[in-house]
């Protein structure tokens, strides 16, 4: 809860989500399940000395892993006391969510009150040319002659959920200005696609006062080796003016003179009409924006201004999904912050243990080392999509399970996974021609070392199996029990299996053939009882056999006289 929460008008402004470095590490992110588009975003962040240490934190914040927002301590006064909104335009890629992050400067704790999301039209802001490769970030978006309003403040609607200021932090306030309104006149040509500009921008604006040779000047802060987005909006709201040429102005980009402008003659009157200019590589800290007049005097509805942050180069999808993969299995404490993009943004370095690189489609994953680490976990065999890994180190935690065949890397130089609880056998695929340090001592593999593997010691390379009671099959190992190989039967075991089962399947089938199929019907069954000690189940038995020999006899002598049973007459 902020200090004194009597002071926020907004719910959402009156308590905040703080990150503590030492126990949630150096990076914190929010994952927002975006599909591909452009969105709006718009962040609320706020001190009010909730800690009471009367020290505002120093933190950056990334979007779509591009930086986009530095906090600095001290912040302004007004900013550290009632906060500030921050927005921005981005675009959302094919990942299954996009992530916004707040990193840790030293110790400070980064702090946010509210994230809110709105989808933008894809061609909003030019979108076309920039979106697919641009952040726009807000350096201002103000209401001329207007107080503030937009979604979250006023009833105004915005079909992207802006806000616009007042803009009486960024005239010049040396200048005289007036204010004039359309009079309930209505606007045409706002609020459509794709900027969808808001009505009630239109409805206001400021002209000079006092002499005619007067200028509007808006002096906004912007960062330098920057290039910024400038939209300018303006609508004739003057019933006075009906004609083209009675109202014409320059306007002067940071002392460019870069377009005249004659609102009646574009558009014609109470319509909207916008104009955008991209001012590039600023070297001072303030742009200026001047309307001069050349016939009459200048008009402004609005202004904005956008720093074109470029897009940063992310990770490898597949490898981002095989890195997140493996926090789970391998149970990555908290305090490594294994949050967000595991290589972006550059500007900061990549998950704790990662090395990076870049690669040809994207950033790529190097070098693991989680060595000490205390991870309790498994090897996921979603390590196989790590395709770019050199060098793997995992020595001395308590990893359990069998090594996962993706181990397997072509790309593998450095392999040491000693001092865990590793068991079963090594795969096979471990072994590739590049595989220069293969460290398994100290687990419990058991079963034969694949000859790919061993040959590395042969060929210069480092390899270390002790430690391993249950390995086997190679010099300085025990052999292999015949049949043993890689922790199960080997081929000629399977073989040997195979045929003594054959064997037992034969002869049960020629008992059965002997005592079922070949059976006549004056065989009989001689099969003693199961209760062998029964006198009265044996005598039965034998009474049966002496009854059923008597009728074979009689049935003999009544066919031939002889004793003979002939299918012809008696010879």
């Amino acid at each position: 809860m902020v200090a004194e929460p009597h002071r926020f008008p907004q719910p959402q402004e009156r308590t905040l989500r703080f990150f503590p470095p030492s126990s949630v590490g150096k990076s914190s992110c929010y994952s927002l399940p975006l599909p591909p588009g452009r969105y709006y975003l718009r962040i609320f962040s706020v001190y009010d000395n909730y800690d009471s240490k009367a020290r505002t934190p120093s933190f950056d914040v990334s979007a779509a892993a591009t930086l986009v927002l530095s906090f600095r301590s001290p912040w302004p006064e007004p900013a550290a006391r009632y906060g500030a909104y921050s927005d921005l335009i981005f675009p959302s890629a094919t990942q299954p969510a996009s992530d916004v992050c707040f990193y840790s400067l030293s110790t400070d704790a980064p702090v946010v009150a509210s994230i809110e999301v709105a989808p933008v039209h894809p061609l909003a802001y030019d979108g076309a040319t920039t979106g697919a490769d641009l952040v726009l970030v807000n350096y201002g978006r103000v209401t001329c002659g207007n107080s503030l309003f937009g979604p979250g403040f006023t009833k105004d609607p915005d079909a992207f959920a802006r806000v616009w200021q007042a803009d009486v932090d960024f005239k010049n306030n040396d200048r005289t200005y007036d204010a004039i309104t359309a009079g309930g006149r209505k606007i045409f040509g706002s609020n459509q696609p794709p900027n969808y500009f808001p009505t009630k921008l239109y409805e206001s604006a400021v002209t000079t006062g006092g002499d005619a040779s007067n200028e509007i000047e808006y002096l906004m802060p912007v960062d330098t080796r920057l290039s910024y987005m400038v939209w300018l909006h303006f609508a004739e709201i003057d019933a006075g003016i009906g004609a083209a040429g009675q109202r014409v102005f320059d306007v002067m980009l940071a002392g460019e003179n870069v377009t005249r402008i004659d609102i009646f003659k574009q558009v014609g009157g109470f319509t909207a009409f916008k104009w955008t200019y991209v001012v590039e590589n600023l070297t001072s800290s303030t742009l200026s924006v001047n309307l001069v007049p050349v016939v009459g005097r200048p008009i402004l509805c609005g202004l904005e201004n956008y720093a074109m942050v470029p897009l940063e180069m992310r990770t490898v999808p597949s490898q981002v999904a095989a890195m997140k993969a493996l926090k789970e299995s391998l149970k990555i404490p908290a305090r490594m912050g294994w949050n967000g993009d595991p290589c972006a943004p550059r500007a900061w370095d990549a998950w704790e243990g990662v090395t990076c690189h870049r690669g040809d489609k994207g950033l790529v994953i190097t070098q693991l080392d989680l060595a000490s680490q205390g991870l309790k976990g498994f090897i996921t065999d979603e390590i196989s999509h790590l395709k770019d890994l050199v060098s793997l180190n995992l020595s001395y935690n308590s990893l359990t399970g069998s090594l996962p065949p993706g181990l397997g890397q072509p790309s593998l130089v450095s392999l040491d996974l000693s001092s865990n609880e590793f068991t079963g056998s090594i795969p096979g695929t471990i072994g590739s021609s590049k595989l220069q340090t293969a460290l398994l001592n100290n687990n419990q593999l058991d079963g034969q070392v694949p000859e790919r593997l061993y040959s590395i010691g042969l060929h210069g390379g480092v390899i270390d199996l002790s430690g391993n009671k249950g390995l086997c099959g190679v010099p300085t190992l025990p052999a292999c029990a015949l049949f043993w190989e890689k922790g199960g039967l080997n081929k000629t075991g399977k073989i040997a299996l195979g045929a003594s089962f054959g064997f037992v399947l034969l002869v049960i089938l020629i008992v059965v053939y002997i005592l079922c199929i070949r059976r006549g019907p004056y065989d009989y069954d001689f099969e003693f009882p199961q209760d062998l000690t029964s006198i009265s189940a044996i005598s039965a038995k034998w009474n049966r056999y002496q009854r059923a020999k008597s009728v074979m006899l009689a049935e003999m002598e009544a066919h031939s006289p002889d004793g003979f049973y002939t299918n012809g007459s008696p010879h």
